[in-house]
């Protein structure tokens, strides 16, 4: 047994992070490339993480907070027993724009964790996320409107809330009013999820003083994604009194989720009765002409960044506006990829070779696989309720439902670990990985648990729900 573990080790292939960061320029896009991913260095590599470096704690906090999510798995692809990321500050003393508040030089044995030492001071804002390149079309139209009076200071609407899917514009929203606001008053931008981090962080070293002081002395507080706190007792009993102490000082509040107020799960309600209390927009998925003005845009940007004119087929430009219709993120990492595409072909995809470059977007764009209904699935076909299944109780009758529907939002869904454990009670991601484990497992032991995977598979892709 020893002697396989020594050569195991023997074995172990490096990180090529040249290669890493290749991959994570065709996935994230030129722009997040050249801004931030390139800023990384790559230091050690360890038994189950590795140690980047970048030149600033900004840097570092920023990277952290958007994209370690794609870092991390870009990394699993390679090396599956890589398990989390650390950061050191290195600082670069050729970088002259570098303010002295933004560096933390360290001690070069010194690993920083990217929670470890995180900081309170922590603001989202993105200077490239304007009002000036946001596209409107009549899907986002009153979203917008209603932001930029919020912006100018001649609204009442506080709070400001503002809920849609993924990746049609809610940050950038929320990142424009700060933008604009940040000039002559204290702007606070924090997702919820940061802003539970930095309360729990705040309770364990006794420092809840700051905590209040810091989110009630701002002028403007957004949060972004506020569905997040769901569950979170404690967190949300705090908002709530931060948010009432805002609100009486004449503070502006803007907040951004994935659903209206009425909708939020295991949300206060008196925290869903103040957020209707405001004006409360939505923005829908962008129409055909808002697509293709997304498409234009996007292409007109990548041109100026290039020497030579960037000409994508009007069949091409059809074929993706046409298919790509729930985000505008997938739609502008379309163009990413024909692009990329082209820049390593030396050529244009036809309509064929566009296929298969963005066949990933493409399946997933006509997957309408949802977690809610995946739940909504297994507990009626096991024939318990919603509320069971979510439940912390441990009876066999609910564990193997429970565990059925996380094996199945795992592989019918492209939800990480820990999404997927906050939409099931915020189990741990451990206990998600487990629940996965043990179904795999079941299924090649057992094949009536494998008719039942298949069968509810089936009802839950076509949508068959008649069929329980």
């Amino acid at each position: 047994m020893n002697t396989t573990h020594t050569n195991k080790n023997f074995d172990k292939i490096s990180l090529d992070w040249k290669l890493i960061q290749s991959e994570l320029k065709l996935k994230l896009g030129i722009e997040v490339y050249e801004s931030w991913i390139k800023k990384i260095n790559f230091v050690e590599e360890f038994n189950n993480y590795v140690l980047l470096s970048v030149p600033t704690r900004f840097i570092r906090d920023w990277i952290t907070s958007r994209y370690l999510d794609q870092i991390l798995q870009t990394i699993k692809k390679h090396k599956n027993e890589i398990i989390r990321i650390e950061f050191k500050i290195f600082e670069n003393k050729n970088d002259k724009n570098q303010k002295p508040s933004d560096l933390n030089l360290i001690k070069t044995n010194e690993n920083i964790s990217f929670i470890k030492d995180s900081h309170l001071q922590y603001n989202r804002i993105d200077p490239n996320k304007r009002f000036e390149n946001f596209l409107i079309g009549s899907s986002n139209k009153i979203a917008f409107e209603a932001s930029l009076k919020v912006s100018e200071n001649i609204s009442h609407y506080n709070p400001l809330y503002i809920y849609g899917g993924v990746g049609l514009g809610k940050t950038h929203l929320l990142n424009s009013i700060g933008l604009k606001m940040n000039i002559i008053k204290k702007v606070m931008f924090i997702s919820a999820e940061r802003f539970m981090y930095q309360f729990v962080k705040s309770i364990k070293s006794n420092d809840m003083v700051k905590f209040k002081e810091y989110f009630r002395n701002t002028d403007v507080l957004l949060i972004d994604d506020i569905q997040f706190m769901n569950g979170k007792e404690a967190m949300q009993e705090e908002f709530f009194h931060t948010f009432n102490a805002l609100l009486d000082k004449g503070s502006q509040i803007i907040i951004s989720a994935d659903r209206p107020p009425n909708k939020l799960s295991r949300i206060q309600e008196r925290i869903k009765s103040r957020f209707s209390g405001g004006l409360v927009v939505d923005i829908q998925k962008p129409d055909y002409e808002l697509r293709k003005k997304i498409i234009n845009h996007k292409i007109n940007e990548l041109t100026s960044l290039y020497a030579d004119k960037i000409n994508i087929s009007e069949e091409i430009q059809n074929f993706i506006c046409s298919k790509i219709t729930s985000n505008v993120r997938e739609l502008v990492g379309a163009i990413n990829r024909i692009v990329s595409f082209s820049r390593i072909y030396n050529k244009l995809p036809n309509l064929a070779e566009t296929k298969i470059v963005l066949k990933d977007l493409l399946n997933l764009n006509e997957n309408n696989v949802t977690i809610d209904l995946i739940q909504t699935v297994v507990c009626k076909y096991f024939k318990i309720s919603k509320n069971e299944m979510l439940s912390s109780r441990r009876s066999r009758y609910l564990v193997r439902p429970r565990q059925t529907a996380i094996y199945l939002t795992k592989i019918l869904t492209t939800k990480s670990l820990p999404e997927i454990g906050r939409e099931f009670s915020n189990r741990d991601h451990t206990t998600i990985i487990h629940s996965v484990k043990t179904i795999e497992k079941l299924k090649e032991k057992n094949p009536d648990m494998n008719d039942n995977i298949s069968k509810l598979k089936n009802i839950i892709m076509y949508n068959k729900g008649n069929e329980i």
